[in-house]
């Protein structure tokens, strides 16, 4: 059997109001085709945070797992670096 290879995106905390979920924003840039301008898309995602230890401003890597609910499909699987101003 061969085991598929999870996606993992790196972006920052931007609300952890809900228990046990987050939202992160993963930002992407590209060039625009035709003119070469440099462009930011930013997503959001809902990932699972099973130990509640992220704060709004932390860098985390999160993986792509099953589904857990309706909009979230994603895990934290490790915080990158703490919000310097956050408790």
């Amino acid at each position: 059997m061969i085991k598929k290879i999870r996606k993992e995106k790196i972006g920052i905390v931007v609300s952890n109001n809900m228990n046990k979920s987050l939202i992160v924003t993963v930002e992407n840039k590209y060039s625009h085709s035709t003119y070469g301008k440099i462009l930011k898309k930013t997503k959001r995602f809902m990932a699972h945070d099973h130990y509640t230890k992220c704060n709004i401003g932390d860098i985390v890597l999160i993986s792509e797992s099953r589904p857990l609910s309706k909009k979230k499909c994603w895990v934290v699987t490790q915080i990158l670096s703490k919000n310097k101003t956050s408790n």
